[in-house]
């Protein structure tokens, strides 16, 4: 069944989905346990975890998620939504620093344990990411998810874990392996070329990639029609992509700058107690 085309009286549509509204209500339920468990954490985390559920909340099951299998474009936000967005609201958010300090025992020597380190490694994760943008948007993989829900499913949750793992890398704030302050303006900037090369694939696409979009556009969809908002989509990646990245950078550039000049001053001070 073709969804009817899309207008701007729309805007107020929801598709409210079990699965997606039970996920995070417990993920929130969890989230607010540990934050009783543990005092003095900090206001602005839990208002990143807010923020990280609303955003997904709307690109899911706001009229974004009633397009997102009939329009690429909107498909396009709705990845942007969940892995630039709310992935690094997560990552702020310090889910797993909350874990640590509220779970019992047996979880924190989970979360210290090997399999976790490997999962939590600053190249896994930007590896992942690499892998993943291109993967999800240039293969058979695409297709396959316009034709089975769950695997659209899977890979909603799977935006969300590979965006938080990188930008938890990239912010810093999570206990586990690091990268020193200024390597992690690096660190982002380096991610910015796969989100170039995957828009430009798909914006300068001569045919359609996605055979399951001829049964799911919009009635009234033609060739030339589909075509032209996969080419929209992949300027959506691209443009919004890197200019999301940049806007990542401002805060990671920001903290750099503050832990230099308090490190220059503490030098400082080391260097007149020793008279030099």
């Amino acid at each position: 069944m073709t969804t009817p085309p899309f207008s701007w009286h729309d805007l107020g549509q929801w598709h409210l989905g079990v699965l997606p509204v039970v996920l995070l209500v417990g993920a929130s339920a969890l989230y607010f346990l540990g934050v009783r468990r543990v005092a003095g954490w900090s206001l602005l985390r839990v208002v990143a975890f807010a923020g990280g559920v609303a955003v997904t909340f709307l690109a899911t099951q706001s009229v974004v998620g009633v397009y997102d299998m009939a329009y690429f474009s909107d498909h396009m936000i709705q990845h942007l939504l969940l892995i630039m967005v709310a992935a690094p609201l997560f990552a702020l958010s310090a889910p797993l620093d909350l874990a640590f300090d509220a779970g019992p025992a047996l979880l924190r020597r989970c979360l210290e344990g090997r399999i976790m380190a490997v999962v939590t490694h600053p190249l896994l994760a930007f590896g992942l990411y690499f892998a993943f943008i291109p993967i999800t948007h240039l293969t058979s993989l695409f297709n396959l998810m316009l034709r089975h829900e769950w695997v659209h499913h899977l890979e909603q949750i799977s935006f969300l874990l590979a965006g938080y793992l990188f930008f938890r890398v990239a912010f810093g704030l999570e206990r586990g392996a690091t990268i020193h302050r200024g390597l992690r303006l690096v660190y982002v900037m380096a991610a910015v070329p796969v989100d170039t090369f995957t828009g430009l694939a798909l914006a300068m696409s001569s045919r359609n990639p996605f055979p399951a979009y001829r049964e799911l556009a919009p009635s009234g969809s033609t060739t030339i029609s589909i075509l032209d908002n996969i080419h929209l989509g992949g300027a959506i990646m691209w443009i919004g992509g890197d200019a999301l990245m940049l806007l990542a950078c401002i805060p990671i550039a920001v903290s750099w700058v503050k832990w230099e000049t308090v490190h220059t001053q503490q030098l400082d001070a080391q260097l007149d107690v020793l008279g030099l």
